[in-house]
């Protein structure tokens, strides 16, 4: 992997992601999306390619600039956060059922929780950056006159690389657990529970409301923090399985970002079309378990990203396949 990370020898892309952020995201709520509605079948599909394109605009500057190695890293990143995101939004599905949130709320609901993202990332991957840096093996062995052991093993990362493993032999037999989840006992709800009282009762899109001149909190705010819990803990599982494919935190932060602004499109898509998506669960739990291994033995044989890129898509491809040859019966 490339040592130097993107942002120290071309900071004009700092530049060019942050303001690209800023517009859309103003234009997001500000304009297009200022009034609660439901949201077409068109309008997810239209936005969904925004944010596609821009993602592969931003790759194209990555590669003029830093090369297709970074290139390849940024396109592998995007992909698999895109990818295990899916995984995500079937539970978002399942979150906004149980509390019987009305379709033309789910996107500010949407909106909020990935704001909340966009900040709780950051301090995963550029912390995560930071400790892997510190726990190669070698340095750690130097530190006590040890020296020159034959592979550089990140104690870190092949830990990361085991636990993705697990996860993926759990999520390929886990069911349907979330099915029955009582999301009114998640942390999230708790957690707002514990700080204002809740009316039974929504008030349109608005988070807070009074009742005989006492302020609630409504319930559309208990699920955004129901969503922000759940991105949290889904986090756990893709923010290790990106940094399999790189070790420069503007590449992991820019690719997570461009992924996750896309999802509230792509939920609109995944609840209309979920029958498209019902084996995607294999291909994702083949995805956790690939990477993970790619973690395990990178310091004896190192993937290159391009390669991973291609097994990452096929596995796509083959599910989404699968899913519309054989479709779920539910």
């Amino acid at each position: 992997m490339n040592q130097h990370p993107i942002f120290s020898e071309h900071p004009g892309l700092i530049i060019v992601f942050a303001v690209a952020v800023l517009i859309m995201l103003l234009l997001d709520l500000g304009i297009f999306n200022k009034k609660s509605h439901v949201v077409s079948n068109k309008e997810a599909i239209t936005w969904s390619l925004v944010w596609i394109s821009l993602a592969m605009i931003f790759s194209g500057l990555i590669y003029h600039f830093a090369g297709p190695s970074k290139f390849y890293e940024f396109q592998s990143a995007y992909w698999i956060e895109k990818a295990l995101s899916v995984d995500n939004l079937f539970v978002f599905i399942l979150v906004f059922k149980f509390f019987d949130v009305q379709n033309e709320n789910k996107h500010k609901v949407l909106f909020w929780g990935i704001i909340g993202a966009l900040v709780l990332r950051a301090i995963f991957i550029f912390s995560g950056a930071f400790l892997i840096e510190l726990t190669y093996l070698n340095k750690l062995l130097s530190l006590v006159g040890i020296e020159g052991f034959k592979y550089d093993i990140n104690l870190i990362m092949t830990a990361f690389g085991l636990f993705l493993v697990y996860a993926g032999i759990k999520s390929w037999s886990a069911g349907d657990d979330d099915d029955d989840e009582d999301y009114n006992n998640t942390r999230g709800a708790r957690l707002i529970r514990k700080f204002f009282s809740v009316s039974d009762k929504y008030d349109g899109d608005k988070f807070f409301t009074y009742e005989n001149g006492k302020k609630l909190a409504t319930p559309l705010l208990v699920v955004v923090a129901v969503i922000e819990f759940t991105d949290l803990l889904f986090a756990v599982d893709s923010i290790p399985a990106i940094f399999a494919i790189s070790n420069d935190p503007f590449i992991l932060y820019t690719s997570n970002i461009f992924a996750i602004l896309g999802l509230r499109a792509l939920f609109f898509l995944l609840d209309n079309f979920i029958h498209l998506f019902s084996k995607l669960t294999y291909g994702l739990a083949f995805i956790l378990s690939f990477i993970g291994i790619k973690m395990i033995i990178s310091p004896f044989y190192h993937i290159e990203s391009v390669y991973s890129l291609l097994v990452i898509g096929g596995i796509l491809v083959i599910s989404v396949i699968a899913s519309i040859m054989f479709p779920s019966k539910e």
